[in-house]
């Protein structure tokens, strides 16, 4: 008897070290992937917090060669992935290391992209369109939200469209991924609010993803927990590292969901509007959670119960017009108590934008994962609700 396919699930995800201090063993990884030069990529800010040389102190220590690529913007861009990768074959490298947020790690995965085939990232675009392995990719995140560290989604901006895209494949999960709390430590409070609410975005919609499952749906729910109990903490108290260590624990559960679940109206929605505006992703995840959790709603009631009852609601007595309403309330005053009181409209966007915001959105794959059926006017009408 041939086995139902819709019931099967498949589950991706790197080889994890947590825990503080594990960066300082990345020469360890490297050496098992027989590095004989890595191509070390991060960014002035990482390099300016000190973990850049944490790793090279590592790389060293063990007489692995290396070259340091640091040429990454906050939403690293095309050009930015092409000369990684002329880097790395002028080089002669044979591994890439990565530390820093999601715009370093992305970039070193656009990276190993370019070079194993040869041919532009535009080229890319899209679902499985990847043919050939990368080099060994190790991660080093330091900030507990983008998930990109465990994750099989790209993101790169092209910055003469004004817009961002997504590559999607388990051939761009890293090797291996050094999850180490303290190097949260050097992240500002706005920089921790970002990248909170993009994390607690990203178990959002995992759980009420079309392709959620029975392998995703507890990474969602535990970093919904840890997440919604402990980012406003952390933020108060920056220096306490077991909350650091919870935050982070709770971002690579949510990266572990979506990268396997997929997202939903918020994602495809906020990659369409960081292109256009270059903002920062967890920013633009925080104007726009509300509005489309509210649209979502009815498509997924007794998922959305779940999520608000994870998120400490009590929803005893309430019917569903009720919990919506509370769950809306719920996230509004989360954003607030970590700084967010942003519209579009503060940054900028004007009505005439929509259409075009809308139009990119609608082309984005984790459209395709959203609860609702969506059309081009109904993501209009969600933008319109944002201003």
């Amino acid at each position: 008897m041939s086995p139902n396919l819709s019931q099967l699930r498949k589950f991706v995800s790197p080889e994890i070290i947590f825990g503080a201090g594990c960066r300082h063993h990345v020469a360890n990884y490297a050496r098992t992937f027989g590095a004989r030069k890595v191509l070390l990529v991060s960014d002035p800010g990482v390099i300016a917090a000190g973990w850049v040389a944490d790793i090279e102190a590592s790389l060293q220590g063990q007489g692995i060669d290396y070259c340091l690529y640091s040429d990454v913007s906050p939403n690293p861009r095309v050009e930015e992935v092409m000369s990684g990768a002329e880097r790395y074959r002028s080089e002669q490298c044979d591994v890439i290391v990565a530390v820093g947020g999601g715009s370093p790690m992305d970039c070193a995965k656009g990276i190993g992209i370019v070079v194993a085939h040869g041919r532009h990232i535009l080229e890319f675009e899209g679902v499985d369109t990847i043919r050939v392995p990368s080099p060994p990719l190790i991660l080093i995140p330091t900030t507990a939200g983008t998930s990109a560290d465990v994750s099989q989604f790209v993101i790169i901006s092209n910055q003469q469209e004004r817009m961002k895209f997504s590559i999607v494949s388990k051939a761009v999960v890293p090797d291996v991924s050094l999850i180490d709390p303290e190097t949260t430590l050097s992240m500002d409070p706005f920089l921790s609010a970002c990248t909170g609410i993009d994390a607690l975005v990203h178990a959002i919609e995992a759980f009420v993803s079309t392709g959620h499952g029975p392998l995703t749906d507890p990474h969602a729910l535990e970093a919904m927990r840890l997440i919604n109990g402990n980012l406003v903490q952390m933020i108060t108290n920056p220096g306490d590292i077991a909350l650091r260590e919870s935050i982070m624990l709770g971002s690579m559960q949510a990266g572990l969901a979506f990268s396997n679940a997929i997202l939903g109206a918020v994602h495809a929605m906020s990659h369409s509007l960081g292109g256009f505006l270059d903002l920062p992703h967890g920013l633009c995840n925080a104007v726009l959670v509300e509005h489309v959790v509210a649209f979502n709603y009815s498509a997924a009631p007794d998922r959305f119960k779940v999520i608000a009852q994870t998120l400490g609601i009590d929803c005893r007595g309430l019917n569903h017009n009720q919990i919506r309403q509370r769950l809306v309330e719920h996230l509004i005053a989360l954003k607030q108590a970590v700084g967010f009181h942003e519209t579009l409209g503060l940054h900028g966007v004007n009505s005439s934008d929509i259409p075009f915001l809308s139009q990119h959105a609608m082309g984005d794959p984790c459209i395709l994962t959203n609860p609702r059926t969506s059309n081009q006017r109904d993501v209009e009408v969600v933008y319109g609700e944002a201003l």
